[in-house]
């Protein structure tokens, strides 16, 4: 078991937190992050890196981008967690605060967009996903992206990595690096590699529409492409529509 599985509450809020150099440095990403949320031009920079790399079929519009964030989070990101974390006997609302403190431009930025490379790999270490896929996409947005990720995860299974004490806080299984490590290795051999998925969503068929959607990049990019592009619509959507839209899901192959 993990850490976060043995160690008392105040002991993992400490882990979690860290130095008072270490907090001043998450404060400072964490105010990066919400400037950059008013930084256009970065945002246009980066969607249209991935669309020339090929990663993305297009790049959704602003307020499209805004909503389908919303939808993955209220029907995909925190509903599959929550279920998860029942399921493992894990309190969903502590846990949030435990990746608050060690990170909590993590928890400011649900699709990556206006993270740093390092951001997103810790993210990726932090708590075992749903899906991976997503975040690996995601981090060709830099040329070292997966290299350093690959690097970062090897750190971490060693025992070298700074962030270890507080990384160790919060993931919940004591497998995930491993089979995180595995999986960066062989997406980076064929991006086409099955993915790893989280223990409640694989074989989930209530979760099948909603994993093909938002596991991948490309296919959440195609979801968020779908809806409303216009202030009104877009509106309507967010305040009527209470349950996964699945005429807009990605199809079933085949």
């Amino acid at each position: 078991m993990t850490p976060r599985r043995t160690d008392s509450p105040l002991r993992l809020l400490a882990r979690a937190a860290g130095s008072p150099a270490a907090m001043a440095g998450k404060i400072t990403r964490f105010a990066q992050i919400l400037l950059a949320y008013g930084d256009g031009r970065e945002l246009d920079a980066r969607l249209s890196r991935l669309e020339r790399a090929g990663l993305i079929d297009a790049a959704p519009r602003r307020i499209q981008l805004v909503v389908g964030s919303l939808d993955m989070l209220r029907f995909w990101i925190s509903p599959a967690s929550s279920e998860y974390y029942r399921s493992i006997g894990i309190d969903y609302t502590f846990h949030q605060v435990l990746r608050f403190l060690d990170e909590p431009a993590s928890l400011a930025d649900p699709v990556g967009f206006f993270s740093t490379r390092d951001g997103v790999i810790g993210h990726l270490m932090q708590v075992v996903h749903a899906n991976p896929r997503y975040d690996l996409e995601l981090l060709g947005m830099w040329e070292d992206g997966l290299v350093e990720l690959e690097r970062q995860v090897e750190a971490m299974l060693q025992g070298t990595h700074p962030r270890r004490e507080a990384i160790a806080a919060i993931v919940e299984e004591p497998e995930y690096h491993g089979r995180l490590l595995e999986y960066v290795r062989a997406f980076r051999r064929s991006p086409a590699a099955p993915p790893p998925l989280r223990s409640n969503v694989e074989g989930g068929a209530h979760w099948e529409d909603l994993e093909r959607t938002f596991g991948s990049l490309r296919t959440s990019m195609r979801y968020f492409c779908r809806l409303p592009a216009d202030p009104a619509s877009a509106a309507r959507h967010v305040f009527t529509v209470k349950q996964f839209p699945r005429q807009l899901a990605e199809p079933a192959p085949g």
